[in-house]
């Protein structure tokens, strides 16, 4: 048997398609079981009748369905309209995702989940990432804003004409 390298696995599933799957529902990052079931090169069908069959391994905080409303809003933002028409959508963690790997066994399965993996890790540096610099963009604008104050301040002064002493200058 071949061995995968880096660049199969790439070539397989793209590490763009996978972040772009990542979606935030409820607070959480999560992917739906439709791109799941793409990835891993199955039918939705498939995927979720492998998690019925192994359902207590997924608990609300690894899957949950979406609501009708949850559905019809990710078919407005998602490329695949086709979502829209399902009666049933589950939502996968990144701890459901993790699960998925002791139920969908394959080659492929296994090297999905790592990408996936290295997908959710990625996101959550770059999340991190982001909320240290508003917290350092908080604290300059704490730091700067009394001076800003005071330079403001100034312009103002400067743009108010000056008073003018009573009986100098033009006709009343």
């Amino acid at each position: 048997m071949k061995k995968t390298t880096a660049k199969d696995r790439e070539s397989l599933f793209p590490a763009e398609r996978i972040e772009t799957a990542i979606l935030l529902i409820r607070g959480q990052k999560v992917m739906l079981d439709r791109d799941l079931a793409e990835l891993y090169g199955v039918e939705t069908r498939v995927l979720n009748q492998a998690v019925g069959r192994n359902v207590e391994r997924f608990p609300e905080d690894f899957m949950f369905a979406l609501t009708r409303e949850e559905i019809m809003r990710i078919s407005q933002t998602v490329t695949s309209s086709e979502i829209k028409y399902s009666k049933r959508v589950h939502a996968f963690t990144e701890q459901g995702v993790a699960m998925l790997s002791s139920v969908l066994r394959s080659q492929r399965a296994i090297q999905v989940n790592i990408a996936i993996m290295r997908a959710f890790v990625k996101l959550r540096g770059m999340l991190s990432a982001h909320k240290d610099l508003e917290r350092k963009l908080a604290a300059l604008e704490r730091k700067y804003d009394d001076q800003f104050k005071i330079v403001f301040e100034a312009i103002a002064e400067l743009m108010t004409p000056p008073e003018k002493p009573n009986g100098q200058g033009g006709r009343s």
